[in-house]
């Protein structure tokens, strides 16, 4: 598929260029700061010194100055706001502390992200290329009166390009650097007619991994990307448009680099030390050719949607819009889960979701004192999320004993290759442990060096909402304004899980374990009727243990006494099948503001806003084998957000700047945890997060402009185990810094921007990795290593720009003083007391050239 998608997209954009013969000016001016920008975040157009509440806007053509392509970069230049990028198919969304990453079908996002006025908030589908943007809007705070149910903490807003009527022109861009890298971008605007236009755009990436492959082929972490969008707009007239813009993207990326830094790399089967333990390191990550099918290390993924948006003007004080879209992702994606060269866990994600979408709104403003909107729309989605594993059981028991080098006190080493863990040396003292006496031969043939399994989770929604907003204007200068959203939803929640070729050994042998254990309590407590308890569990335990010691253990019949064990999660009924839950919720959100111009550049606001995710039917595995799954209603999660904030434009317009202060109260906490292998949704209570943000753009000589941005964000839980810790992806304090510089020169200008960014502390749970709170894996976590400092990253680009603006070349490079750092540590292999690390970018340089016509 790879191979058809770049010729085809090499396809479409040289008839995008061979389609733009025309030389004209865009359809807008487009801005290029942050300064110019007109903002549509009230669903009507405004300055942005005119909204109440913290935005951060960039215009698409600033986007492509500082070098931003993907969310990820964006966010460095975005103060309370950053997105984590494991993989286009696992991005981590976090707004004022708030992450939304969850992939389960049953997960409610907390950050909304929309492209043109649609939700593409699920986490599967909601990483996509910034090109031909027009502009992005990112607004802080519960915005569901706004954005929509998902909204609880704010909001994305992507707002692409649409074609412009009568008009024909085109530009083309070709970029290459190292690490293999390689992007060519075009866009053609293409008249055809006074009332009709079509407007075509794309962008094929590829990167090298920058994470080497001890162990041969694809490089760790690389990039491998096609989007493509087309758009047709119709407007027989001035009070009225329809535009449907169609968009793909495909993405096939190799291996994500989950790195244990506990055990070196290594050749699984000699176990010859390949590198070092660090994250940017090469791994030597275990092939997984025989793995679901033969999936490979890696990402297939493929995201696409339909959107139809038409605007009529009744009159000069009435307009209606109506918004109606399709939309698609499927996904799966194949990882190293432990992050060691052996073969214990091999895992993988398989996500898919189909959402349909109609939104109409009724806005008025008639130039005078009350203007607002009324509206009506209606959301149905569908999603699964399947999850296959496999593991090694010998290796896997020896992981769980602690003796997964040989030697518990030479933890590390990692001399020994996969084929000893079946060994009588290694196996049978672990197993004598586990006090089977004579079944410890049988069962240690027994254990199956490949056992799968595997869950499905499954969610239906539809979903009904009416919203209204209203401002008023009290004098020239003060204006109040209130917004409320009545949403209610119906929810069928899905869970199978089955074991796929035969029962798991080892999980039959934590079951005897448990047996013991309880076998050992009732023995203690020394009454008859606890040692006739104890006895009847002994004799349970003791045909457990024969059935493991009896040759083809694996396969042998179902019974009561013998049932398929699971490992990591236990089979439901007929082992796989679907149990279903349904849940209905309804619930209010609201917001009102308050704004005062100090001056027509400057303005006061404060605002108080109620955000609320709703209800979450969370699914589990069952207790036992055979039984059904256990779910679990998590209540709606609330938070009340209050802001106050400064916008101004000050020296004729040279300086701008806007700061803000917030406060939020959660309550019914939504936090994810880890059951096992698999991350669950749960209450965690209370917590609260306040902070500051600002702002600024200024122009300090004719050619030299100077940004920044500051966030600070203390949050905290309040309330359960989690008492005192951070919130995960939450650093207190987040900056940047840059500057433009413009050098006449004959026949153009050179343009220097430099750009730093930097972070402080960050953890990666919201356990913040404290062994004593992570009970539920498999093997404790005894370090709490998974943080990374604070650290920041220089990146430079210089381009020149001919003096008439058709082309300019530029060198960039990013994270030039090769920063080594992490962007996500802990993942599944945490449950087996393997954490994983995954490095963020090294130094990359490149060059570019660009063309407009």
């Amino acid at each position: 598929m790879g191979h058809r998608a770049r010729i085809m997209g090499a396809s479409i954009l040289a008839l995008s260029w061979a389609g733009a013969s025309a030389v004209a000016a865009q359809s807008q001016d487009e801005a290029t700061s942050v300064d110019e920008i007109v903002v549509t975040a009230q669903l009507r157009e405004q300055d942005p010194i005119e909204v109440p509440f913290a935005l951060t806007a960039y215009s698409g053509e600033s986007l492509r100055e500082l070098g931003v392509q993907e969310f990820e970069q964006l966010s460095a230049f975005v103060p309370g706001f950053l997105v984590q990028n494991q993989s286009p198919n696992n991005p981590g969304f976090v707004m004022r502390g708030i992450t939304s990453d969850s992939g389960e079908a049953t997960t409610e996002p907390r950050v909304s992200v929309y492209q043109d006025g649609v939700s593409i908030s699920k986490s599967r589908g909601s990483y996509v290329e910034l090109f031909d943007l027009q502009r992005v809007e990112i607004a802080k705070g519960p915005q569901s009166t706004l954005y929509g149910r998902g909204a609880l903490i704010g909001a994305v807003n992507l707002i692409q390009n649409r074609p412009a009527i009568g008009q024909s022109f085109g530009e083309a861009e070709v970029q290459a650097g190292d690490y293999g890298y390689a992007m060519v971008e075009g866009v053609a605007n293409i008249a055809l007619g006074d009332t009709l236009a079509l407007r075509l755009a794309g962008r094929v990436k590829t990167r090298d991994g920058f994470v080497e492959n001890l162990l041969g082929g694809d490089d760790y972490n690389s990039i491998d990307t096609q989007a493509f969008r087309a758009s047709l707009a119709f407007a027989p007239s001035d009070s009225f448009r329809y535009d449907v813009i169609a968009n793909w993207q495909g993405d096939e990326a190799s291996g994500t680099s989950f790195k244990s830094i506990a055990y070196a790399p290594a050749d699984p089967n000699t176990g010859a030390v390949l590198g070092g333990r660090d994250p940017w390191d090469g791994a030597a990550l275990t092939p997984t050719a025989a793995f679901d099918g033969g999936k490979a290390l890696g990402l297939d993924r493929e995201v696409w949607g339909v959107t139809g948006i038409g605007r009529f003007d009744l009159n000069a004080d009435w307009t209606v819009t109506s918004i109606t879209a399709y939309r698609q992702f499927d996904s799966y994606e194949t990882f190293d889960a432990d992050g060691v060269s052996l073969p214990i866990l091999i895992a993988a994600e398989q996500a898919e979701g189909e959402q349909w979408s109609q939104e109409l709104r009724l806005n008025f403003d008639n130039g005078g004192r009350l203007s607002g909107f009324v509206g009506a729309g209606a959301f149905h989605e569908e999603g699964s999320q399947r999850t296959p594993t496999q593991f090694d059981e010998r290796i896997a028991l020896a992981q769980l004993a602690g003796f997964l080098d040989g030697n518990p006190f030479a933890v590390g080493s990692n001399t020994l290759p996969a084929a000893a863990y079946g060994s009588p040396a290694i196996l049978d003292p672990i197993l004598t442990s586990f006090g089977l006496g004579a079944a410890v031969p049988g069962i240690r043939n027994n254990l199956k060096p490949v056992h799968i399994e595997e869950a499905t989770n499954t969610s239906e929604l539809t979903s009904y909402d009416v919203f209204g907003d209203v401002t008023f204007a009290v004098t020239d200068r003060f204006e109040i304004a209130a917004g409320i959203r009545y949403t209610t939803d119906d929810k069928t929640t899905g869970y199978s899980s089955r074991v796929v070729n035969g029962r798991s050994v080892l999980g039959g042998l934590l079951a005897v374990q448990q047996l013991q254990g309880q076998i050992a309590a009732l023995v203690a407590q020394g009454t008859p009727q606890s040692l006739a308890q104890a006895a009847a569990l002994g004799a349970v335990a003791n045909a457990i243990v024969t059935g493991l010691a009896t040759p083809g253990a694996a396969n042998a019949p179902i019974s009561a006494a013998f049932p398929p064990f699971g490992l990591t999660a236990q089979p439901t009924p007929n082992n796989g099948d679907f149990v279903y839950r349904d849940l209905e919720d309804d619930g209010l959100t609201w917001r009102l503001t308050a704004r005062y111009d100090l001056s027509d550049d400057a303005s006061l606001y404060a605002n108080y806003a109620r955000g609320r995710r709703p209800k979450v039917l969370s699914a589990g595995a069952p207790s036992a084998p055979l039984s059904n799954p256990n779910f679990t209603e998590v209540d709606a999660e609330t938070v009340d957000s209050f802001e106050i904030g400064a916008k101004g434009a000050f020296m004729d317009g040279r300086l701008r700047a806007d700061g803000a202060v917030f406060h939020y109260s959660y309550e019914n906490f939504q936090t994810t945890i880890q059951d096992g292998t698999r991350f669950i949704t749960a209450n965690a209570g209370e917590a609260t997060s306040y902070g500051f943000e600002g702002q600024m753009s200024f122009q300090a000589t004719d050619s030299i402009d100077v940004f920044g941005t500051y966030g600070y964000n203390h949050s905290r839980f309040e309330a359960g185990i989690y008492d005192g810790n951070r919130f995960r992806l939450s650093p207190d304090h987040m900056a940047s810094i840059g500057m433009t510089w413009s050098l006449p020169l004959q026949g153009g200008d050179v343009i220097i921007q430099p750009t730093y960014t930097w972070q402080s502390e960050v953890f990666f749970n919201d356990d913040n990795d404290i062994p004593a709170l992570q009970t539920r894996n498999f093997v404790a976590d005894l370090i709490q290593d998974e943080v990374q400092d604070a650290y920041g990253l220089l990146n430079l680009r210089v381009r020149f720009v001919s003096g008439s603006g058709n082309w300019e070349v530029e060198a960039f490079g990013d994270n030039l003083l090769d920063e080594e750092y992490i962007k996500d540590a802990g993942n599944t292999g945490d449950a087996l007391g393997l954490p994983t690390f995954i490095a963020g970018r090294p130094r990359m340089a490149g060059l570019s050239l660009r063309l407009r016509y």
